[in-house]
């Protein structure tokens, strides 16, 4: 064909594109909704039979973007494993400790893959919305999807079997490249926050292995996660969602976040830390609950301090002061009680196990406290916190495990000693600890094993001395209560008398 028939052809072509437009905007225009609608089905219908090419579109968010789609994710994955050689232009991210990078299509890229034979088209789209609204809710935010296209010849093998091997190999590759995340909740209501959980890499190294516990209370402990891990389809037989309460209890110093950071590590889980105090109401919890992931644990430390969970708040004390300054106070106050969390038991026990706590599966939900009594039955029932974990003061099993850790030592002379004491003090393992830790680089293990030999007397000595002062102090309190009755009485006897006496000189 010469130059001069490509010239007119492509004319030709342009003028056809042209007038198709030039048609199709009369028509989106003047023609009423329900004729242009029929118009527009058998156009699409038409435009069917003369391109062959069927196209699947994976959204980012699914029931409408409350949750993200695992398609999305698993698609996401599969692709950051092949698009490194085929795409232009890549993202590329670092997981696992910062040691790798991770090279993903870039926004409105497009691939081309092959699976058995069959030519596979796959897009990367991002929309903007044409107007840029302020708005709280995600729904006004870009929108990201993958589009997958292939020949409709192929259609049986796509829908058959394709989807499935992406969806396995991206949970492959999600696992290979996982980097675990410490979220905390957002309690920014700034427009631009997407999400209302906030991340940082979860680097803690605790394990069960230097958990300072007795070994038949560690074991009885791992052997309830493995149960938990492996119980998917044990908890759909008996119709309870797939997750797990913990309350650890113990005084302070005993290792409750140590616990947390270690059934973490074990499970391979990312540990979302909920700030009751900064949750506005029982609706940001819910919130807050559809957007954690699965394979979680769920941590509310110090949960007797988190709220006033019995519906009753605290009011704000006022100032009486006269003038400006009191009318400042007072206003003052009111701002502080309107920041003041809203959210309720009620709200709380149906994040835990209510409808919504169903939305999502393999999660842990753990509380800690230090003082037990002080919580709502209610909360801590089984079904709710279904295992009960107290964490007690430093046991000699527990200080082996500590002497190992810091020290690598198995035995010692002054174990015999140690473990005597151990028996009738109450030290916690952080301060057992503090004391096994070389305080300066040689010091010699002996040296470290006096050192807590003699915080084990002090702290007997300390103990004693409280006990001491609350024997006084109790006796103090008993002698004021016997003179209080022994007045009382006197007064109650000279007023008997005399009444007695007007009573008898009135008789006379």
């Amino acid at each position: 064909m010469t130059q001069l028939a490509m010239g007119h052809l492509w004319n030709n072509i342009g003028s056809l594109m042209a007038t198709a437009m030039f048609v199709w905007a009369i028509i989106q225009q003047y023609f009423p909704y329900h004729l242009r609608a029929y118009i527009e089905r058998y156009a699409y219908k038409f435009l069917g039979f003369l391109n062959p090419y069927i196209t699947i579109i994976f959204p980012e968010y699914t029931g409408q973007r409350l949750r993200k789609s695992e398609a999305f994710t698993a698609i996401q994955n599969y692709l950051s494993s092949r698009t490194s050689i085929r795409a232009k232009r890549l993202k590329a991210e670092a997981v696992k400790d910062s040691k790798s990078l991770v090279l993903s299509m870039d926004d409105n890229e497009e691939v081309i893959d092959e699976f058995q034979g069959v030519k596979i088209w796959w897009t990367s789209s991002k929309t903007v919305p044409k107007t840029k609204n302020i708005s709280y809710f995600p729904a006004s935010d870009e929108r990201r999807s993958y589009k997958l296209t292939f020949h409709r010849r192929h259609r049986e093998t796509i829908l058959d079997s394709f989807i499935n091997h992406i969806m396995e190999e991206g949970k492959t590759v999600e696992l290979k490249n996982r980097q675990r995340k410490l979220y905390m909740n957002n309690s920014s209501t700034n427009w631009w926050d997407k999400s209302s959980w906030r991340h940082v890499p979860f680097e803690h190294p605790a394990n069960f292995r230097t958990l300072a516990m007795d070994p038949k209370k560690k074991q009885e402990i791992v052997n309830d996660l493995v149960k938990f891990k492996k119980g998917k389809e044990y908890y759909e037989k008996v119709g309870k969602a797939w997750k797990r309460g913990y309350l650890l209890y113990g005084p302070p110093g005993t290792g409750k976040s140590t616990m947390i950071a270690a059934m973490a590590n074990f499970m391979e889980y990312d540990v979302y830390d909920l700030e009751l105090t900064s949750v506005k109401d029982n609706t940001e919890l819910k919130k807050l609950l559809i957007e954690i992931s699965n394979k979680s644990i769920i941590v509310i430390e110090d949960i007797d301090c988190s709220l006033d969970l019995t519906g009753q708040r605290k009011k704000k004390k006022k100032t009486e002061e006269e003038g400006d300054e009191a009318k400042e106070i007072e206003k003052k106050a009111k701002e502080e009680e309107k920041k003041e969390s809203k959210v309720t038991l009620s709200g709380l026990l149906n994040f835990i196990d209510g409808i919504w706590s169903a939305c999502g599966g393999e999660r842990l939900i753990i509380f800690t406290t230090n003082h037990k009594e002080k919580l709502d039955e209610a909360l801590i029932r089984r079904g709710r916190m279904d295992k009960h974990i107290e964490m007690s003061y430093c046991g000699f099993e527990a200080f082996k495990v500590l002497a190992m850790n810091y020290l690598d030592v198995e035995w010692d002379d002054s174990y015999d000693k140690i473990k005597e004491m151990l028996e009738e003090i109450e030290m916690a393992p952080a301060d057992v600890a503090e004391n096994l830790m070389p305080k300066y680089e040689g010091e010699e293990t002996g040296e470290c094993f006096k050192r807590l030999i003699k915080g084990l007397e002090d702290a007997k000595v300390a103990a004693e001395k409280k006990k001491a002062e609350e024997e006084a102090e109790a006796a103090k309190m008993a002698d004021k209560e016997k003179e209080k009755t022994q007045t009382e009485n006197g007064v109650a006897t000279r007023e008997v008398k005399e009444n007695g006496y007007v009573e008898k000189k009135q008789n006379n």
